[in-house]
């Protein structure tokens, strides 16, 4: 009769040894062996009408390797339904010399199997967390800063002849190229979309005056404040932080011009900003601005409080099979990975792993869900922001066929599910612990958020 035996072979580390005996498997063999023989077409004979000897001498080793094989899994799941041990994923087979599933020989076979146990897990952190919440206040200067950005945003853009200003949005073309502007060999290229205003201030004047088709050669790091020349790097392609990335030179040549006219404070720019409040006047319109701004920097600081008890939580001491999960890791997926990709990963793959167990024992233990009902509505609430700025007319059954489409997709449910899930988790967090609040300014909390985030 079949068996497994446990023993310990490390911190929340075990061995299974599986036995099969000749009982366990011959019978299936032979079993498999009639089967193939029925379905087997070989020259000479007709079909189902081959000699189970044949059969033996043809495929038999195979067969009989497969069926111990088969015997020995379903020993594990066996096992493994029965005892129900808490484990990380499969039972990962240890070095066995297969060589000795001999068909002419059967006897008891042994396989050895590793398996990593899930520790257990305490939630009890929350009593001892003390975040911080770092509160932004939004100031008449912040509305006025907004308001800028919002007219040349929805200003419309015409074309122009000359770089005059840093309202000016200029098509370019950037190829890299020596001091002089020669291309060099092989040279990066890339066309992008460019305000002058997010030039370095001293660099702008070098712009002024020119037209299509002139071009001017700039090096990144004096062409672009830190910021702006972050995101150039990244949209050529370079890495955003390399010093030497930001010292290349590219000529710039310039595709298009086009002046951004501002939109007036009317009654059309307001409701374009807010459609459907019918604001009539500035002072209102400021107003809902400095609602809307407040309630942006209150939802980022409740993102950076929720990115604090994240880390705060699987900072928590957890002691974890680390051996099993390394070999898990290298071994475990379709393409196998060196020790040095196991070792890299595994920090990033152990802080996952320890908030899934967090996070999966906060739910249990609280009971914390998703209904359909829910589900239904934050699908609403998307496709309701989406068509936010458009004429939907009020008929809103056509909302309805489209909710029923979504959830019918697995993969949209599952998104959705998630979401809403991860959200209801954080909520119950926050909601058990009592953060300190910090009076900030946006580039205090801006830092903060730069520099610890999950």
């Amino acid at each position: 009769m079949a068996s497994i035996t446990k023993e310990n072979i490390g911190n929340l580390h075990d061995k299974l040894i599986v036995r099969v005996s000749k009982e366990d498997y011959y019978p299936a063999f032979e079993k498999a062996v009639k089967d193939y023989s029925k379905k087997a077409i070989i020259p000479g004979f007709r079909k189902g009408m081959v000699p189970t000897g044949m059969i033996r001498k043809m495929y038999g080793a195979t067969i009989f390797h497969d069926e111990v094989i088969k015997a020995v899994e379903k020993e594990i799941q066996d096992y493994l339904g029965k005892e129900k041990p808490e484990i990380f994923a499969q039972p990962l087979p240890m070095e066995s010399d297969l060589r000795n599933i001999d068909m002419a020989n059967p006897v008891e076979y042994e396989f050895p199997f590793e398996i990593g146990m899930k520790p257990p897990v305490s939630v009890d952190a929350f009593s001892t967390l003390k975040p911080s919440l770092y509160k932004v206040t939004v100031t008449k200067e912040m509305v006025e800063e907004e308001i800028e950005k919002l007219v040349t945003k929805h200003g419309d853009l015409k074309d122009a002849e000359t770089i005059t200003g840093p309202e000016n949005v200029l098509n370019v073309t950037f190829q890299e190229c020596d001091t002089e502007g020669n291309p060099l060999p092989d040279a990066l290229s890339k066309d992008n979309s460019i305000l002058v205003k997010y030039f370095a201030e001293d660099f702008r004047p070098k712009l002024y005056a020119l037209k299509k088709d002139d071009f001017t050669v700039l090096q990144l790091k004096n062409a672009f404040a830190e910021k702006e020349r972050e995101w150039i790097l990244s949209d050529l392609g370079l890495e955003n932080n390399d010093q030497a990335a930001s010292e290349k030179y590219f000529k710039m040549t310039i595709i298009k011009i086009g002046l951004v006219e501002r939109k007036r404070l009317n009654e059309e720019f307001f409701n374009q900003v807010f459609p459907g409040k019918e604001i009539k006047s500035e002072d209102t319109f400021r107003n809902e601005m400095k609602v809307l701004l407040q309630q942006q920097w209150d939802a980022a600081s409740r993102s950076q409080l929720h990115d604090q008890l994240y880390h705060s939580l699987i900072e928590t001491s957890m002691p974890l099979p680390d051996s099993f999960l390394k070999r898990w890791i290298a071994i475990g997926t379709e393409k196998k990975k060196t020790a040095e990709e196991v070792e890299s990963e595994y920090p990033s793959f152990i802080n996952q792993l320890k908030w899934t167990l967090i996070s999966d024992k906060i739910i249990q233990e609280n009971n914390i869900d998703v209904t359909p009902e829910e589900l239904r509505n934050y699908m609403k609430e998307e496709i309701m922001q989406y068509f936010g700025q458009m004429n939907i007319g009020d008929d809103n059954q056509w909302i309805e066929s489209y909710i029923d489409r979504m959830m019918e997709d697995k993969k949209q449910v599952e998104r959705s599910y998630r979401k809403i899930l991860t959200e209801k988790l954080f909520n119950f967090i926050e909601s058990q612990v009592t953060p300190l609040e910090k009076l900030s300014s946006p580039e205090e909390l801006l830092a903060v958020q730069h520099h610890h985030q999950h």
